[in-house]
């Protein structure tokens, strides 16, 4: 899969004040993605379960500079106020306030600050092992090609600017060497790869709680750990 976008945010230990973003797509993110092409709604939990152990690599592909050099990553942080501006009297508009649990005003205006971070002019190729079962299979691809629901890299203000679904390859060496030269033909260059697991020669190890176990109104994820490798060391 090819993830680019002007706008990119994944998520994957932000509270609702402070919605940070990792530098790399996460695997929640990814088959989330998924899902929405399939149309898959709700908790999912048995889908998630084929799913989720499945294995994830990501290439980043920033921008080249006239030097040969990649560009450094971006972040954009985008401050929202919910429920500002609202007329408390009038029904309809006092619907747009935020209330506690129990529907009662909170103390003050009600309005709350977000902050929420985004990843600028970013490429990535995500190389997902397929299961195997190639009935399912074969959904995640028509799903890929054909979107039953839009799909976004993150957020759903993250429209994708290059078509997602970039093939089947026989191997990860096989699909990151067409990611190298789709990324070229761009005028991006490769600065990290990050792959499922704890490698010896990698240049730095990451624990992420992103592994999907159940969507739907409450989450829930456990962990996995990444290996991350720079430009240099791939």
């Amino acid at each position: 899969m090819w993830l680019e976008a002007p706008l990119q945010s994944w998520g994957c230990s932000s509270k609702f004040g402070r919605r940070e973003t990792l530098g790399f797509p996460t695997k929640s993110g990814v088959i989330g993605l998924l899902l929405c092409a399939m149309g898959k709604g709700g908790e999912q939990i048995e889908l998630l379960r084929r799913l989720s152990g499945l294995s994830l690599s990501v290439a980043a592909f920033p921008r080249m500079k006239r030097s040969g050099e990649s560009e450094k990553l971006a972040t954009l942080c985008d401050l929202h106020m919910v429920g500002s501006g609202y007329d408390d009297q009038d029904p309809w508009q006092n619907l747009m306030i935020p209330k506690k649990s129990d529907g009662s005003k909170p103390v003050g205006s009600g309005t709350k600050m977000t902050y929420r971070y985004y990843l600028q002019d970013m490429a990535f190729a995500a190389v997902l092992e397929l299961p195997d079962d190639k009935v399912l299979a074969g959904e995640i691809e028509l799903a890929l090609m054909d979107p039953v629901w839009s799909v976004c890299l993150g957020r759903k203000c993250c429209v994708p600017v290059e078509r997602v679904y970039q093939g089947i390859y026989d191997g990860l060496d096989q699909a990151l060497k067409r990611a190298g030269e789709f990324a070229a033909e761009k005028g991006r260059i490769l600065s990290f790869i990050v792959r499922d697991g704890v490698y010896d020669e990698c240049d730095d190890v990451m624990t992420l709680n992103d592994v999907p176990v159940k969507f739907g109104t409450v989450k829930e994820y456990t962990d996995r750990r990444v290996s991350i490798f720079y430009k240099e060391a791939v």
